[in-house]
């Protein structure tokens, strides 16, 4: 993307984004930078000037251990380096605080040490001439009340619907097959982190949802539904190509992508698969998430490829016919937007939150419901001019999906809230 000042309305509000991690690849300041709204960048890490050559001689943040390493996800593309404000003291710190917990309470404690830690950097550091600021859910809390106290606006987006419907999801989960994933103590501070995520929808003018899910998801906990704008996302992927030529006579291949996991529905996928033998093949890549004895059973039927670096996900993308993902929880889950870009149908269930259109570009399936998933891919298998027609309509879904795209539906929400 490249800056067009010019296209700048003098009335819009300049923006201050505060961002902890690499979500998304900074989509968000980068799309406000380029449309001349972003007054300044806070971040806790970015690969900047000398810092990738010296991250890589410090052996404990090296490219194949821990987030740290990853420096190609840690570049703010397009954004010049004035324009950003982080601390690398404070995400080490961050970082190994997250690597020392050990229990769900000691994590999430963790998480909500870095919200408060990095307003306040940022509140101490000042707004500069921002209008705005823009925040993230369980991280922006105290920037948002500053901004309410000073006549500022405040956006919150929420990426993933509410703590306490996740937990009520994997609640469930958890009881429906305890043999899957490893026991958890109880998350004493988990309250703390939904009370503070409900805290900052009341100071949010705007909370932008990825999904009709999450918007569903804060309505369900009594939150400001009227002030949600449902926004889906987009991604700059390097997947999109012409839908590749599929062969007859060979089994169906199903590419699954995300942490092996009860989140993903890891135990439905095993169930489709045992179901789908003979006339299907599984891969799943993505770093795993369930007992030893659980990813054995998996490994009979699915192929485990463990954790993929983005860049190489182009020849895994390359080599299936479709994309799974049964998910019980998410916010909007990016891979799908990856995939149809790749040209691949995508079956998927509601609480995803995809953009996927049943029976279009792909399938629509219940949480929870294997013999759902089996049926749909059978359907792929068995009516290959179906398949076909679906992977080009993936195709033309995933034009409306580009990070250009997401950019203009971001100002548009923007704009409509008076921001």
């Amino acid at each position: 993307m490249t800056p067009d000042n010019t296209a700048l309305d003098e009335a819009a509000l300049t923006v201050c984004v505060a961002q902890l991690g690499a979500r998304m690849h900074y989509a968000v300041p980068r799309i406000l930078f380029a449309a001349g709204r972003l007054e300044r960048f806070y971040t806790d890490f970015v690969a900047v000037r000398q810092w990738p050559a010296v991250l890589r001689a410090v052996g404990r943040f090296s490219r194949t251990n821990g987030a740290l390493g990853r420096m190609d996800a840690r570049i703010p593309k397009g954004i010049p380096a004035g324009k950003i404000t982080h601390w690398p003291a404070f995400a080490i710190e961050y970082y190994l605080r997250q690597r020392r917990a050990r229990t769900p309470s000691q994590l999430t404690a963790t998480f909500l040490w870095a919200g408060v830690a990095f307003c306040r950097r940022i509140l101490a550091h000042g707004l500069g001439k921002a209008s705005a600021v823009y925040t993230y859910n369980s991280a922006g809390l105290e920037l948002l009340e500053h901004a309410r106290e000073h006549g500022l606006r405040g956006v919150m987006e929420q990426t993933i619907v509410p703590a306490p419907v996740q937990d009520r999801l994997m609640t469930e989960e958890y009881q429906a097959w305890p043999d899957w994933a490893i026991p958890r103590p109880r998350d004493s501070f988990r309250s703390r982190l939904a009370v503070r995520e409900q805290a900052e929808w009341g100071c949010a003018d705007l909370i932008v949802c990825g999904s009709e899910f999450v918007r569903r998801g804060i309505a369900e906990c009594g939150g400001p539904a009227p002030r949600c704008a449902v926004v889906p996302y987009g991604v700059d992927a390097p997947f999109v190509a012409e839908p590749p030529i599929r062969r007859d006579g060979r089994r169906l291949r199903v590419l699954i992508a995300g942490e092996v996991g009860l989140r993903k529905g890891a135990p439905y996928v095993l169930q489709a698969a045992r179901a789908a033998k003979g006339w299907a093949e599984l891969r799943w890549c993505g770093r795993p998430g369930v007992t030893p004895a659980a990813a054995a059973r998996l490994m009979e039927h699915v192929e485990l490829r463990g954790p993929i670096p983005r860049p190489q996900m182009a020849e895994h993308y390359a080599w299936a016919d479709v994309f799974l993902l049964p998910s019980i929880c998410e916010g909007s889950a990016t891979v799908c937007y990856e995939a149809l870009a790749a040209g691949l149908p995508v079956v998927t269930t509601e609480n995803a939150g995809s953009v996927v259109r049943d029976g279009i570009d792909g399938f629509i399936v219940p949480i929870r419901d294997a013999a759902a998933v089996v049926a749909r891919l059978e359907t792929l298998d068995r009516d290959r001019p179906l398949l076909e027609s679906m992977a080009r309509a993936a195709r033309e879904r995933a034009r409306e999906f580009t990070l250009e795209k997401y950019g203009e539906r971001l100002l548009a929400a923007l704009s409509a809230a008076a921001l």
